[in-house]
């Protein structure tokens, strides 16, 4: 029987919808099911806030024995200061710094139990000054803990990664969010350790997760076992949620609480807050925000304090793979000695490099804007260099990056200078990286009239061998 034209037609429209849908459902399935164990984590695209690893990058997992994570590294660098804010004194100094750190970590083969144990040696050679917790910390274990693990209690996200629970006890080495209120100092010589529990619902490569601190700082001893800062404790509890693509919202909230010392009130800080950070599509923008409050108690003071960083960033579609970014950041300070409020800003136990290649800048009283370039001409070659403003949030708060220096009448002025540094990171084996850099700083009036004046330059060259 020979059907209609029309009905022909229609027919074979319906045919080709079914082919279609059915196209289009085995396409979703097998997107699905490619999916499933693919990791929801990505690591911001902004400027050195990429955390450490919880095994360290030097690490690794063993052949023979996968249930045993190993590694050692040494790092010299050599400095060429030249009139160094930071110091009572003008002049040339030309240290040699020197870190060693081995990392034994032992998981799988005894869970729920799991153990890991990490040392770091710090010294300095050559140097004009002092010694100080900054450069010296002799034969110190950075991390001694252990911890429970359960893999299999929660159930796992929507692409099949495991859900796990820990709980960890001991000395940690840790940083979370984007390093400038916790991290473990990966550029000072000298790293932030912390004794206490530390727990975990979720992994990185989860959907969500969170983690939940309850930790002791650890004041660094030159030459002496490292011992938690008296009645000083930190809380945290920080999230982390990736439902959105190529976007992370990480909700936290932080606390600060501190027991009167001989030098120190009684202080309470609570500090909530949000970061944000992505990428807009393929549109090659990216961005990285953040904004916190901070209240509380400093002896008979309110504290009622601010801070947030954001950057935005372009990606050019070039072999180098150019980006150009720009970023401001602000820390407020205190705005009246005399008015029974405190506005300083608490700035935990961060990174302070990110700030100021000098390393003159911390996340406290401060206003930040800068420009960066950063350029990968090959996969061993990686180049940065900017330029950076830093004034002091209120003139009449103290600048912490040079003995924290106060001018409570604010006549000093606000401006504390200007910066221009360049780096350059050469990995020339997989264990040999050489990292060259130069800094150069020109002094606001804050600088010039509470300080000295006069420009400072700062030149490195840097070797890390990783061992394993």
């Amino acid at each position: 029987m020979i059907l209609p034209i029309h009905l022909r037609t229609n027919a074979y429209a319906g045919i080709i919808r079914f082919c279609i849908l059915l196209a289009c459902q085995i396409a979703a399935s097998v997107a699905e099911e490619m999916e499933k164990g693919i990791s929801y984590y990505q690591a911001s695209p902004s400027y050195s806030t990429t955390r450490d690893p919880d095994v360290p990058k030097y690490a690794h997992t063993l052949d023979q024995y996968p249930w045993l994570d190993l590694g050692m590294d040494h790092r010299t660098r050599f400095e060429y200061r030249d009139d160094d804010i930071r110091r009572p004194e003008a002049g040339l100094d030309m240290p040699f710094l020197y870190r060693t750190r081995a990392f034994l970590g032992i998981r799988d083969v005894l869970d729920p139990f799991r153990f890991a144990i990490e040392m770091q040696d710090s010294r300095r050679s050559n140097g004009n000054y002092p010694q100080d917790n900054r450069d010296f910390n002799e034969f110190e274990l950075i991390r001694l803990q252990a911890e429970l693990y359960f893999d299999d209690v929660l159930a796992a996200d929507p692409r099949g990664n495991e859900r796990p629970l820990s709980l960890r006890y001991g000395i940690q080495n840790f940083e979370f969010l984007d390093r400038r209120l916790l991290g473990n100092n990966q550029w000072r010589n000298t790293a932030n350790t912390f004794l206490g529990f530390r727990g975990a619902v979720g992994q990185d490569a989860n959907d969500w997760n969170l983690d939940l601190l309850a930790v002791q700082p650890l004041a660094r001893e030159i030459s002496a076992w490292d011992q938690p800062v008296d009645g000083q404790w930190i809380y945290g509890l920080i999230g982390h949620w990736r439902g959105w693509e190529n976007i992370t919202l990480e909700p936290f909230y932080l606390a600060l609480d501190q027991e009167t010392t001989a030098t120190a009130a009684d202080r309470t800080v609570h500090s909530p807050g949000l970061r944000a950070y992505g990428r807009f599509g393929d549109s090659g923008f990216d961005f990285d925000a953040s904004i916190i409050h901070q209240f509380g108690e400093n002896g008979d003071l309110a504290i009622n304090a601010w801070g947030g960083t954001v950057e935005i960033g372009y990606r050019f579609d070039h072999p180098w793979k150019p980006r150009l970014s720009a970023f401001f950041g602000y820390a407020s300070g205190d705005r009246d000695p005399n008015d029974g409020t405190d506005n300083r800003f608490e700035r935990f136990y961060g990174f302070g490099r990110p700030w100021s290649a000098n390393d003159y800048i911390v996340y406290e009283n401060i206003m930040a804007p800068k420009l960066r370039v950063e350029l990968t001409p090959t996969s061993r070659l990686r180049v940065d260099f900017g330029y950076s403003w830093y004034d002091l949030a209120s003139n009449k708060d103290r600048y912490p990056g040079a003995d924290a220096i106060r001018d409570v009448t604010g006549r000093s002025g606000s401006g504390i200078g200007h910066e221009f540094d360049i780096r350059a990171r050469w990995q020339i084996t997989d264990q040999v990286e050489t990292i060259i850099g130069y800094a150069h700083f020109i002094p606001g009036d804050f600088t010039r009239h509470a300080i000295r004046p006069g420009d400072t330059d700062f030149a490195y060259l840097e070797v890390n061998w990783f061992v394993f």
